[in-house]
């Protein structure tokens, strides 16, 4: 099979993730860049199992986004299960049985015919713009499932070929490595955004700026879709501060603060609930008496999620761009050349090379310039 140059860089980038010293979900918009580059397509989607083991999802900004929270409807979940062979709702069931890189037809157990006439095609499948799709299972080389991921194309692009489905098997052992869960660190880690939105004691929204209802989507997901009820995990949350306020601490201990914290293909997120004060002129009509409960949403994200782009931004060759990713990371020159297979003196020779397009003069230089 004859690749293109972009093809071959998507390839080597992919190949470089599964090496690198960071795997997890914060992985997967570098991921699917590369893919794209590889393998046309219009939107992907990334399916896992969260740390409560139910479903979650990564969504590419696409149409598919504003109409994703059907998935987890309980009617459309019925409805796939009479149309797919395994659904995704069974995690465990696809991890068992499908096995390689999937077209459509194969996962369909019912007719195309009969499949754009369901509900779940037209609500869903049709308004996201699905009308052809890759699906392939990732797993861990101990047959853990990772996730499932899902490579679709709109209505008028061409049907997915058979080396499309080469490419894509090809990188099936690299995606797994990259986007398996690994150890959270949070102090490899910084604060991309805060923001904070106000609810009454009880769990009903009562005021949220832009940026927190991104916050509050990027860290619920599909459980955030109905803005006027505060997710469950909140709700728990109102009811720890709750218990907080009347006295439920320990001996000698100071109260503490409610805190929730989450994790998924967004980052790190820690939800924060403190008691406002009375509103001016509230009456006993109002909400708890004119007292509203204050939740601020910070979200972390690892900074190899944040050096990554930075990198794919500068477009450097690629032996420079894998140099360069180590450098920032801080690993000794000699492991570097040992980690890229090749001599301290092509190190060296790579690494002026950087300095001199990046206009730096050292290391901390760099680091502070990709870091930034």
């Amino acid at each position: 099979m004859s690749l293109s140059r972009t093809q071959q860089q998507a390839l080597a980038r992919l190949r470089q993730m599964a090496c690198l010293d960071f795997s997890g979900l914060q992985l997967i918009e570098p991921v699917l860049h590369e893919l794209h580059r590889l393998i046309g397509f219009d939107s992907g989607v990334f399916f896992y199992p969260d740390a409560q083991g139910a479903l979650d999802a990564y969504i590419e900004p696409s149409p598919a986004r504003e109409w994703m929270h059907l998935y987890f409807d309980p009617r459309m979940k019925a409805q796939e299960l009479k149309l797919v062979r395994y659904s995704l709702h069974d995690f465990d069931a696809a991890v068992r049985h499908e096995h390689g890189v999937l077209l459509m037809e194969q996962i369909l157990q019912v007719t195309h015919h009969e499949f754009i006439r369901s509900d779940f095609y037209n609500e869903l499948a049709r308004p996201s713009e699905w009308q052809d799709f890759l699906s392939l299972v990732l797993r861990t080389p101990q047959g853990r499932g990772v996730g499932s991921l899902k490579l679709c194309r709109r209505p008028g692009a061409p049907r997915f070929a058979p080396e499309d489905i080469a490419l894509l098997e090809r990188t099936s052992p690299w995606l797994a490595r990259a986007l398996q869960p690994g150890e959270l660190d949070a102090q490899d880690s910084v604060v991309h955004d805060s923001a904070m939105l106000v609810a009454t004691p009880q769990g009903r929204l009562l005021w949220t700026s832009p940026q927190a209802d991104q916050l509050m989507a990027l860290a619920f997901g599909m459980r955030w879709y109905r803005r006027n009820e505060l997710p469950h995990a909140l709700c728990v949350l109102l009811e720890r501060l709750r218990w907080v306020e009347q006295g439920g601490t320990g001996r000698g201990r100071a109260p503490a603060l409610p805190q929730l914290d989450l994790h998924n293909a967004s980052g790190w997120f820690s939800l924060r609930a403190t008691q406002m004060a009375a509103a001016a002129g509230a009456g006993e009509g109002d909400f708890d008496g004119g007292r509203a409960v204050g939740i601020h949403i910070t979200q972390r994200v690892a900074r190899v999620a944040r050096l990554l782009p930075t990198l794919r931004a500068l477009g450097l060759p690629q032996r420079q761009h894998e140099l360069a990713y180590w450098l920032a990371r801080g690993v000794p020159g000699e492991q570097i050349a040992t980690r890229m297979g090749i001599s301290a003196n092509t190190a060296t020779y790579h690494r002026r090379q950087i300095y001199t397009r990046l206009g730096v003069q050292s290391r901390k230089e760099l680091q502070a310039y990709l870091m930034k």
